[in-house]
């Protein structure tokens, strides 16, 4: 068994990446965060950004292995492949995409893969207004297009889990009491 953990958290924008991760990186020894935007080059030369960013950050996390370190991110390569479903992106990335989760799976980590979801989508809302929201110029981040996100991660995540037994993947709602959230993920990541 891994000594070490690979935590990803996804989830549309005003989902609560940021509560959630900075909640992690306090709880868990030896956590480090790793927040990622992307490129937001949409064109064809995007995708090669985009490929070798992926690789190398691959790259970084196999060398890290039994390192008794945990890594912590809130985002990484399947951001890039949610945005190309949705059509972001001029391109697509899901070759791309089945190369890296497969690489993923076979680190020497314990691999969790949360997506954050709001059952109650008028709380988006209330998120995305508050003061300080990114502005992405590439996508609009309006309440359909972080609900359309949401859909997209949950049918990833059950994607994932169909083929990645290795990979324990679960799925929160924060737009409980995200008191009730803490406690669910600090069990998980005893």
């Amino acid at each position: 068994m891994a000594n070490s953990k690979i935590i990803i958290v996804e989830g549309p924008q005003g989902a609560g990446k940021t509560t959630i991760t900075d909640y992690i990186r306090n709880v868990v020894p030896y956590t480090n965060l790793y927040r990622l935007s992307g490129t937001s080059d949409s064109s064809k030369q995007g995708k090669v950004k985009a490929v070798k960013m992926y690789e190398d950050l691959m790259n970084y996390m196999e060398n890290l292995e039994n390192m008794s370190i945990n890594l912590l991110f809130d985002r990484t390569f399947f951001t890039e492949e949610i945005y190309c479903r949705l059509g972001f992106k001029a391109y697509s990335f899901t070759d791309e995409y089945e190369k890296l989760l497969e690489r993923l799976s076979k680190m020497d980590f314990e691999i969790f893969y949360i997506t954050l979801y709001l059952k109650n989508t008028d709380e988006y809302k209330k998120r995305l207004q508050r003061e300080g929201k990114a502005n992405i110029k590439y996508a609009e981040f309006d309440i359909q297009s972080s609900i359309n996100q949401q859909n997209a991660y949950l049918k990833m995540a059950e994607e994932i889990k169909s083929k990645y037994s290795i990979i324990n993947v679960v799925n929160y709602d924060t737009s409980r009491e995200i008191e009730i959230t803490f406690d669910e993920i600090k069990q998980l990541l005893k």
